[in-house]
């Protein structure tokens, strides 16, 4: 099921009938790089949403995604390029509230934020720790979808929210260990997905 945008709020302008598959390219699966690894200390660079070089990593961030159990998002410097795309999917985590589906998103940025909880965060990119991570549950994100390039705000609420700011800090070179409140909130990973 598709979430939906604010509804009744036409200011919202969601992910239309845009699929993966209107991407029109089959991804290929990267690896995945891991802290320290320089990709994920440094800001992406934006993205013209159209080009073939972003359609391409669309669809690698999606297949990428896809194989990796437990993955909810995958952002560009998790795959080692420095640029503000990623990947969100939690379609059937038992956290989510708002579903979306699979999207890829360009050039995002957070329009609002409100409702702020902790909550315990993972990452392909540190695969030996979690942490406590105080996000907005309630977010409104802009960004454009890769291939169209078509402008879209988002309303996301709960597990969908905290997705998106988890891979929106990838892109500005962050990883959730920036944002715990110290080294009390980090916890070695009990379980592997």
């Amino acid at each position: 099921m598709r979430g939906s945008d604010a509804a009744g709020d036409e200011e919202y302008a969601g992910l239309g009938d845009w699929t993966p598959e209107a991407l029109g390219v089959h991804g290929e699966v990267r690896p995945v790089v891991t802290a320290p690894h320089p990709a994920l200390s440094r800001a992406g660079a934006a993205v013209d949403p159209t080009s073939a070089e972003t359609v391409r990593l669309a669809a690698d961030l999606i297949a990428t995604m896809r194989v990796s159990p437990g993955c909810v998002g995958l952002a560009a410097p998790q795959v080692g390029v420095g640029a503000q795309v990623f990947a969100v999917e939690v379609t059937g985590h038992p956290k989510a509230v708002t579903v979306h589906g699979t999207f890829v998103l360009c050039n995002a940025r957070v329009v609002e934020a409100t409702r702020w909880k902790a909550g315990r965060e993972g990452c392909m990119s540190v695969p030996d720790l979690t942490g406590d991570v105080k996000r907005a549950s309630r977010l409104v994100v802009a960004g454009e979808l890769p291939g169209t390039g078509a402008a879209v705000r988002l309303v996301a609420d709960g597990f969908e929210a905290r997705a998106l700011q988890h891979e929106i800090d990838h892109c500005a070179g962050l990883l959730f260990l920036d944002r715990v409140a110290g080294a009390h909130a980090v916890y070695q990973r009990k379980v592997y997905l």
